[in-house]
C-alpha cells in the first residue's frame, strides 16, 4: 500500500500558513526504521487483512515522516475493522501531527467510544525504551491524545476533562508525570494554581522515570526544587528535544507568572527549531497564534 507524494510536496502546513517539509532522519535512525518498515510491509502483503498488520504499516510509515500517508493506511484499516479503537486513535496521533486538531478530537472521541467495550491493554513501542519496558496503554493514549487535541485548539476545560480521565489510568510514575505536567498547565491557564498544585506531592526526585525526563524535570520545577533558568540550560545541553519539551514547560511558567515577554521569546525559540512534529512544538505554535504573535 503506497501513496505517492510529490517529491518535496509538503506533509502539513503550520498554525501560520508555512509549509512543513519531511525532516530528514539520522542515517542511523533511518537505516533502522526503513528496515523495520520494509518487515512491516511485508507483513501487510502476506495478510492485508490482519489489523495488527495495517496498524504497524501505519505506524512504520508514520516514524519515517510520511503522515499523510500513514493517514490514509489508518483509514483504510478503519473502513476494514470500524470496530477497533486502535485506529481512530492511530489516525487520530497523525491529525495532530498534521494540524488538522478537529479531525484528531473525533477520532479520539470515537476511539474512546470504542475501547470502553473492551479492557484496557499494553500499547507495545514502536520506538522501544532503553529498558524495553512499554509504558502506555490503550486507554492511557487515547484520552492523553483527546485531551492534547483540545488543548491545541484552546478549550482548556475539555482538556482538563481528558486529563482527569488520563489520570485516572496513569499507574506508574512515567504516565504519571506526563499527565500531570499538562494537567498542571492547564489549570493554571483556567487560573487554579490550588488545584494545579494538589498534583505535586506524588513527584520526587527519586520517582522511577524510564522516558518521560522533561515531564519530570518541569514538575520538579514547579515545586521549586529546580529553577526555570536550570531547565533551559539543561535543555539547551540536551539539544533540540530538551529545547521543545522543556522549554514549552519553561514558557507556560513564565505566561502565567506575569512574564510574558520571556515566554514568547522561548515560544519563538522552539518554532525556529526543526522539530515540527513534537507536542511541545505544536503548542508553542498555537500559543504564539493563541497570544497573536508572530513566530
Amino acid at each position: 500500500m503506497t501513496i505517492n507524494i510529490l517529491p518535496g510536496e509538503p506533509e502539513a502546513f503550520s498554525l501560520f500558513g508555512e509549509p512543513l517539509y519531511r525532516l530528514p532522519l539520522r542515517p542511523e535512525v533511518f537505516e533502522q526504521q526503513e528496515k523495520l518498515y520494509v518487515e512491516a510491509l511485508k507483513n501487510w502483503e502476506a495478510d492485508p487483512e490482519d489489523p495488527n498488520n495495517i496498524i504497524w504499516l501505519g505506524r512504520r510509515t508514520a516514524y519515517l515522516g510520511r503522515y499523510r500517508e500513514a493517514i490514509a493506511i489508518f483509514t483504510h484499516g478503519i473502513e476494514k475493522h470500524p470496530k477497533d479503537p486502535k485506529f481512530p486513535r492511530h489516525r487520530g496521533h497523525r491529525f495532530i501531527t498534521i494540524r488538522h486538531f478537529e479531525r484528531a478530537v473525533e477520532d479520539f472521541e470515537k476511539a474512546e467510544e470504542l475501547m470502553l467495550k473492551k479492557p484496557d491493554e499494553i500499547e507495545p513501542d514502536g520506538l522501544p525504551n532503553p529498558r524495553d519496558i512499554p509504558v502506555s496503554t490503550l486507554y492511557f493514549n487515547v484520552y492523553y491524545h483527546l485531551a492534547l487535541g483540545h488543548y491545541l485548539l484552546g478549550d482548556f476545560e475539555k482538556a482538563l476533562d481528558a486529563y482527569l480521565k488520563c489520570l485516572k489510568v496513569s499507574d506508574i510514575d512515567d504516565k504519571y508525570v506526563a499527565t500531570a505536567h499538562w494537567t498542571y498547565m492547564t489549570r493554571r491557564i483556567l487560573g487554579d494554581k490550588a488545584e494545579a498544585e494538589k498534583l505535586l506531592p506524588r513527584v520526587t526526585p527519586e520517582m522511577d522515570i524510564i522516558e518521560n525526563h522533561h515531564y519530570h524535570s518541569c514538575l520538579l520545577m514547579y515545586k521549586g526544587e529546580k529553577t526555570p533558568e536550570k531547565l533551559i540550560e539543561e535543555a539547551c545541553v540536551e539539544g533540540a528535544l530538551g529545547l521543545v519539551t522543556t522549554g514549552y514547560g519553561v514558557a507556560n511558567w513564565y505566561n502565567y507568572n506575569g512574564e510574558k515577554d520571556k515566554a514568547v521569546e522561548i515560544l519563538r525559540e522552539i518554532v525556529a527549531l526543526e522539530g515540527w512534529a513534537g507536542f511541545g512544538y505544536l503548542a508553542a505554535e498555537a500559543d504564539l497564534k493563541r497570544l497573536g504573535v508572530s513566530p
